[in-house]
């Protein structure tokens, strides 16, 4: 005859399922998934760009306005297949599983990538708003930091959430006579990996110009 499971045990099991359903994610980090995050950046055979492509979403290019091109959820393994990815040399598993446990607390990161347009260019034209008006257009470079016009709200499940971080930085192609143009920005915002308690965010994108976008991501499907 089975005996019945002590109060205890049972308190613990429920914990353990209750732990199980607080990320839709793995976090904190296992020993196995470190290793599993670990080999998936350093094989460098295409698995670190299949796992990226599982956390991105895309979009078409609109019709005018800036092009908002990409989204990227982050999860741990995601950026512990990263910090690998990035490694030269002799890099093990073991220093990928203690450089993780000195960076801290988990987190994830939401990135956004913008790109310029004909309609949404480099440069801003400036001046008369029409033929009557007299005198010519004027054109100045685009600020480099004008993804500060782009608002971006983020959620988990239907709870709106605030970013621990924001940072935002332009991004510039350059020629081989040493000349330079803007192209567009990348915007990333961190949040503590539990943050999020449901198996699904959204990120929705909307420029100065032009329509907005959102990126539905299943949390339940990410490593």
């Amino acid at each position: 005859m089975r005996a019945p499971h002590s109060p205890t045990i049972c308190a613990f099991i429920a914990v353990a399922l209750l732990a199980q359903t607080l990320f839709a994610f793995q976090s904190p980090l296992s020993d196995e998934s470190l290793r599993e995050a670990y080999f998936a950046g350093q094989r460098h055979d295409g698995s670190f760009e299949r796992l990226l492509e599982s956390h991105s979403h895309h979009f078409q290019a609109p019709k005018t306005g800036p092009y908002i091109s990409t989204v990227i959820f982050v999860t741990p393994f995601m950026m512990a297949a990263e910090l690998s990815n990035k490694q030269l040399g002799n890099y093990s598993a073991q220093q990928a599983a203690i450089d993780h446990r000195n960076a801290g607390e988990e987190t994830v990161r939401v990135s956004v990538e913008i790109q310029l347009t004909d309609s949404y260019g480099q440069f801003i034209s400036t001046g008369p708003v029409s033929s009557h008006s007299g005198g010519s257009a004027t054109l100045i470079e685009r600020s480099g930091d004008f993804w500060k016009d782009f608002e971006v709200h983020i959620s988990g499940g239907e709870q709106p959430l605030q970013p621990a971080a924001v940072q935002g930085h332009a991004n510039y192609r350059c020629g081989e006579n040493g000349g330079c143009f803007l192209t567009g920005a990348t915007l990333q915002y961190g949040f503590p990996a539990d943050a999020f308690l449901s198996d699904s965010a959204n990120v929705t994108v909307m420029p100065p110009e032009g329509d907005a976008v959102t990126a539905a991501f299943d949390l339940s499907r990410l490593r």
